[in-house]
């Protein structure tokens, strides 16, 4: 029978695809896991990996043997431990993704309970369909998405709802008149320069449709691919955005930005916690998984 060791750095090598990974993972050298490994093909008299140039690949041996041995040598490997999450965080690296926002100013701080634990946290900023694309090739673990993912292999929980806001600095907004953007919102706004994410107006435009039925006629001013840069530019008077509220939020609660609108119903965006099909089997993986879901239960709508 393998020893235990041997078959919890196969899993490693299984979960990461990467002897590197692995060996980071397992908290020994490279040569160490190489040589591991092959005392483990030697014994079971055959071959677990193909080597590629990203790594290495799974043989159907490998995904069978994986599946049985998994929740059992995870279970030995911290049932010495009294706290067993601290035993998995102190030897676990986690690959996450998601929007640069939303990312620093939550989901960071969410888990600080598991970094300072031992938790290797490795992060990925970018668009949903990159960062999604990311998991499908096992080059991320967990990714905090901006739409429900629709790619077959990928498996998604809702985490967060995003409220957006449209806000103006105050010299901005005190040339809308009440009256007129009571009768006629979009024609109240329409001389507001606007501040945007990106060309295609993403949030700004689904604001405009989701409150008025209609796009923006407004001139696009200024462009900046990040929220918080955005917020930046509407307070020091370059424009008005929508913003989530979260990001928004200090601005408002200081006075240099303020509401220029308030629809009956709120737009809202739901950001989705989203894995590979099987990949909580992976109780580093499952962990982070938790511990986020946990917190943003405490979070009011963002």
């Amino acid at each position: 029978m393998p020893e235990l060791d041997l078959l919890a750095t196969f899993l490693e090598i299984h979960r990461t695809g990467s002897l590197t990974a692995a060996a980071a993972r397992r908290g020994l050298s490279q040569p160490a896991v190489s040589g591991q490994l092959a005392r483990l093909e030697r014994q079971l008299g055959e071959q677990l990996f193909e080597r590629t140039n990203q790594g290495v690949r799974p043989t159907a041996r490998a995904d069978t043997l994986a599946s049985q041995i998994a929740p059992h040598v995870d279970k030995l490997r911290t049932a010495f431990d009294p706290a067993d999450e601290t035993c998995l965080a102190r030897h676990g690296l986690l690959r996450l993704g998601g929007p640069a926002e939303l990312t620093t100013l939550r989901v960071l701080p969410a888990l600080v309970p598991l970094t300072s634990r031992g938790l290797r946290l490795r992060v990925q900023f970018g668009l949903a369909a990159d960062l999604l694309t990311a998991l499908l090739e096992e080059r991320l673990d967990l990714v905090v998405s901006a739409v429900r993912p629709t790619q077959r292999g990928l498996a998604a929980t809702p985490f967060v709802d995003e409220e957006f806001l449209l806000v103006g600095p105050p010299a901005l907004a005190r040339t809308v008149r009440a009256e007129a953007l009571a009768q006629d919102p979009v024609r109240a706004l329409a001389h507001l320069p606007l501040v945007a994410y990106a060309e295609e107006l993403p949030i700004i435009r689904r604001y405009w449709r989701s409150a008025f039925g209609r796009r923006p006629p407004n001139e696009l001013a200024v462009v900046v691919p990040d929220l918080r840069a955005v917020l930046t530019a509407v307070v020091a008077g370059m424009g008005v955005s929508v913003l989530p509220r979260y990001v928004a939020e200090p601005a408002l609660a200081a006075g240099s930005v303020e509401l220029l609108h308030e629809p009956e119903v709120p737009p809202l965006n739901t950001g989705f916690l989203a894995t590979r099909v099987g990949g909580l089997a992976d109780p580093v993986v499952a962990l982070g998984y938790r511990q986020l879901l946990d917190r943003a239960k405490l979070w009011p709508t963002l």
